[in-house]
């Protein structure tokens, strides 16, 4: 195993010599310079894992050379170290991307504490995860094996969400094989729970209902309306919890995050029914009754969302709130340009509601282009790919204006999606749908033991397009294939990520509340 180089750099580097000789011992491959120069210098002829840098040095001072050693190796750690104690150096240094900052005079032990921070971090920090994952990994057992209800099964949701973030430091490929394991057993027991109870949760017959699509506004939005509260509601197609959790230290950082919480999606978990059950407070039967100018059915030609502000209007209307608002459906870069440049003109309505489609049209990119599926080639990289839009998107820019202004903020999605991997075979004629994780159809075939079925769907508050109608959702990781072609279409849909069915990733959505830290 080759040695970890140090190159250390101090205008009085053979004071140092008990330093250097120390780290020596500990087996450390120390390269002493005595100037900045030096240091590029060394910097381009060899490989450091790690410099120690004075901030005071004849010529170019530290934070120079700084400067110019991350223009040509941005990745390498620089530890500064100095005699003062002055803020704006250290507003400097840490402003430059410093992995560490000490104070002259320096102790070898604060320089082997400062090496096993940079170095040895991430190695540490995966093992202390690993182990603390297997001691949960019991308890969350146990409670699989319970008689859980809605809010328990949003607890284990969320565990397992920290500890697949959590884990992402951690090299031991077998302890994310076990986790992928547990979430599966999880999933498993999650739609059996949830197919046995949502019809109860529809009609009311359920102590444990909770929240759901169709009563999310009324329940988590009007009272705040009541409260003469200034309303941000920020939809984000196919936002999972795990994206959420990436995204929340850069919305942290300039709002406070009063709740953190999750809601049931309605099924199908699809944007066409699930959004617009959000927008009328109605399930989509009763949109098609009670408005059916707004509403198009799966199989009819036209856009299926294109009434949600008329929809949250009547809503509004129907609860005899009468409030001042707007509604802004953000699809490319130029509309969310726009929505920032005049975002000033809206701050006077007392409900805002910004819907953002990039997470969905991300998606089904990655299904449908090779190069999206190698960006995003698994969940870590698919968080990574939607945190990386986030931080460059309009969305995000109106959030930091919105910081220091006297609002509040809700953010949250219509349903999630799961990275699906177990075929189900189904038989239907040319009219079903082509949705992988739930079709509807009057001759379909498939073995009832693998789905959750609706034999009489206006039971549950969806469409019937004819008497012999029956919707069929898919559970867990499953997804829908033909016979036909069977082969090529399972190859070309495993490992992508799909939305309609029952899942903790698709069913259990965020909702938060934040308020402004002013």
């Amino acid at each position: 195993m080759s040695k970890t180089r140090i190159l250390w750099a101090d205008d009085e580097i053979t004071m140092l010599k008990p330093h250097i000789i120390f780290l020596e011992e500990k087996g450390f491959d120390v390269t002493a310079v005595n100037s900045g120069d030096e240091v590029l210098e060394k910097v381009e002829e060899e490989d450091f894992d790690i410099v120690f840098l004075d901030e005071q040095m004849p010529g170019l001072s530290g934070i120079e050379v700084l400067e110019k050693l991350k223009s040509v190796k941005s990745g390498l750690p620089v530890v500064m170290i100095t005699k003062s104690e002055e803020e704006s150096i250290m507003e400097d240094a840490i402003g430059s991307n410093i992995a560490d900052y000490l104070i002259k005079p320096v102790k070898p032990t604060q320089i082997l504490l400062s090496l096993k921070r940079n170095l040895e971090n991430k190695k540490l920090v995966g093992e202390k995860t690993t182990l603390n994952y297997q001691q949960e990994f019991r308890e969350i057992s146990m409670q699989l094996q319970d008689r859980m209800e809605t809010d328990e099964w949003a607890d284990i949701y969320k565990k397992l969400v920290r500890w697949e973030i959590d884990l992402e430091k951690s090299d031991d490929p077998g302890i994310n094989e076990i986790l992928s394991m547990q979430k599966n057993e999880a999933n498993y027991g999650f739609s059996k729970f949830f197919a046995k109870n949502y019809k109860d949760w529809l009609y009311g017959n359920s102590d444990d209902k909770p929240v759901l699509s169709h009563t999310l506004i009324k329940e988590k939005v009007l009272p705040l309306i009541d409260k003469k509260q200034k309303i941000f509601f920020l939809l984000i197609d196919n936002l999972r919890y795990d994206q959420w959790k990436v995204i929340e230290p850069m919305v942290a950082d300039h709002f406070k995050v009063e709740t953190d919480d999750l809601y049931y999606s309605i099924l199908p978990t699809a944007t066409q029914y699930a959004r617009n059950a959000i927008f009328s407070g109605l399930m989509p039967l009763e949109i098609r009754k009670h408005f059916p100018h707004y509403w198009v059915d799966e199989n009819e030609e036209g856009t299926k969302n294109q009434y949600e502000e008329e929809l949250l209007r009547e809503q509004l209307k129907r609860y005899g709130r009468h409030v001042k608002m707007s509604y802004h459906k953000v699809l490319n870069h130029e509309s969310g340009k726009k929505l920032f440049e005049n975002i000033s003109n809206i701050m006077d309505n007392d409900l805002n509601v910004l819907v953002y489609n990039f997470v969905d049209m991300l998606s089904h990119a990655r299904t449908e282009m090779e190069i999206i599926r190698e960006l995003a080639d698994d969940e870590s990289a698919y968080r990574s790919l939607m945190s990386s839009w986030f931080e460059h998107s309009s969305l995000f820019d109106i959030i930091k204006y919105l910081s220091d202004k006297n609002v509040t903020l809700v953010i949250t999605t219509d349903h999630g999606s799961i990275r699906v991997n177990d075929p189900v075979k189904i038989l239907g004629d040319k009219n079903v749908n082509t949705n992988l994780r739930y079709k509807f159809g009057k001759s379909l075939a498939y073995n009832a033991k693998e789905v959750f079925e609706m034999i009489n769907p206006e039971e549950y508050f969806l469409p019937k397009m004819n008497v012999s109608t029956r919707w069929v959702f898919s559970k867990g990781n499953q997804f829908f294939a033909y016979p036909n072609n069977y082969n090529y279409y399972v190859k070309y849909y495993t490992d992508t990520f799909q939305h309609g069915g029952i899942s903790l990733e698709e069913s259990l959505i965020p909702i938060i509340t934040l308020t402004s830290k002013q």
